[in-house]
């Protein structure tokens, strides 16, 4: 009960603005598959069954699943944004990002009136925003964004997984370790990779040498 009371510190003092939405991402150090981006807008009293609340990657996929049921159940407003590889490779990752975290507090159903985020600058939004450092630990809002934003990438990497089989899409979830980048140079690069990612880049040019 003390850490979630901690985890609420930024919220508590922000909310002379009035709402107050935390903001994450996952899948930005991907080569495959889309970055994803939520933005949640949390109840201010104490939510018991949030307890566990921390960065999605230090939960377990079963505890992530759980928080993310129980977050879409409590939560004032939640959104969950989806930019594509193809969208990545045109305009970069940076903007991908940016825009997506734009997007994503836009879509909320009710507008907060700050934003905090894991430590990122997003020019361009309409209300004030406040970068904090390891702010998936710091900050139970950008917590519960950073679960939401995990679970919904790894259903799109299940699903690309079906769609796109010998990558292993829904075990890597599309980060380049080397089963990945050796289906890679078997296959060539998928339209759901990044292909501006000098990883993808280096495994498909090899697919390619072979005359595949």
């Amino acid at each position: 009960m003390r850490r979630l009371k901690q985890k609420r510190t930024y919220e508590v003092a922000l909310s002379c603005f009035g709402h107050v939405a935390g903001v994450d991402e996952a899948g930005r150090g991907a080569c495959a598959g889309p970055i994803t981006i939520a933005a949640c807008i949390l109840p201010p009293k104490i939510i018991p069954e949030l307890d566990r609340l921390a960065d999605s990657k230090k939960l377990s996929a079963k505890v992530r699943e759980e928080l993310a049921a129980v977050i879409k159940k409590v939560a004032l407003a939640w959104s969950v944004i989806h930019i594509s590889a193809e969208e990545i490779d045109r305009d970069g990752i940076q903007w991908a990002n940016v825009c997506g975290m734009r997007r994503a507090v836009a879509n909320l159903q009710i507008q907060p009136g700050y934003v905090v985020t894991d430590a990122l600058k997003v020019p361009g939004l309409s209300v004030p925003h406040l970068p904090i450092i390891g702010g998936d630990d710091a900050a139970r809002c950008i917590s519960a964004a950073s679960v939401l934003a995990k679970t919904a990438r790894d259903q799109v990497m299940r699903e690309l997984d079906e769609q796109h089989p010998g990558y292993g899409f829904g075990n890597h979830k599309g980060y380049g370790t080397r089963v990945h980048m050796d289906a890679v140079r078997r296959h060539g690069a998928s339209p759901q990779h990044r292909y501006t990612y000098a990883n993808v880049t280096a495994a498909h040019q090899e697919w390619l040498s072979r005359g595949c």
